[in-house]
């Protein structure tokens, strides 16, 4: 049996058409950028995090195709969104030809990427949430009217770098970033991610790495 590839996947029309929708929900709901800018990063960080952790070339790939994915589920509503998006994203591999095996590991990363039910239950999933959660960017914010920003807003907007790399030994993984405290406080960062953070250092730990939050140059977590 051919094996589904991620090039088939981005460039499947439902695939993108569900993307596009999606994003166009959580623009009129006030949400940050969730279009393809951001699933295109998330595919790529968690093939790159497996990929440079010695994992074999094709259980990377599917880690790809999840993160580029794992968002469809918005198409239907915000809640619940990572579980719907598993649903849709089986039917629709199912249909492209991908086996049972490998479908089932990517709709559980899927299934388990949104910090109010997810678990680090494989690698893929490990690797997804890891991408997914350490995608903070000025460039995500779609309101350019300071006045009404609101937190989340505010904090993706301070954001002037955010880099997720390895240590030199591999044995950690560091996220770098830099905010403007003129813009958002430190402070207002851990309001809203902290959760994301400790769910961050859970997939490292499944991964057998640690996890380092870096803010302003200052080991936070």
């Amino acid at each position: 049996m051919p094996q589904v590839t991620f090039a088939e996947v981005k460039n499947n029309e439902a695939v993108r058409t569900y993307i596009r929708r999606a994003d166009e929900a959580l623009t009129t709901m006030g949400y940050t950028e969730h279009a393809f800018a951001h699933v295109t990063k998330c595919a790529e960080g968690a093939y790159e995090i497996l990929n440079t952790l010695g994992y074999e070339p094709r259980l990377c790939e599917l880690a790809r195709i999840a993160g580029f994915m794992h968002d469809i589920g918005n198409v239907i509503n915000r809640q619940d969104h990572a579980q719907s998006g598993a649903i849709m994203a089986f039917r629709i591999l199912d249909q492209m030809g991908m086996s049972a095996d490998e479908v089932a590991l990517v709709i559980a990363a899927i299934g388990n990427h949104d910090e109010g039910t997810a678990v680090p239950v494989s690698p893929i999933a490990a690797a997804l949430i890891l991408a997914d959660k350490c995608d903070v960017r000025r460039s995500r914010v779609r309101n350019r009217d300071a006045t009404t920003f609101d937190i989340h807003d505010r904090v993706n907007y301070a954001v002037e770098a955010a880099d997720l790399s390895f240590s030199d030994g591999k044995e950690a993984l560091i996220l770098d970033i830099t905010i403007d405290p003129e813009i958002c406080p430190v402070m207002n960062y851990f309001e809203i991610f902290l959760n994301r953070m400790l769910l961050c250092r859970r997939a490292a730990d499944f991964l057998g790495l640690k996890f380092k939050l870096v803010v302003n140059g200052l080991d936070m977590l």
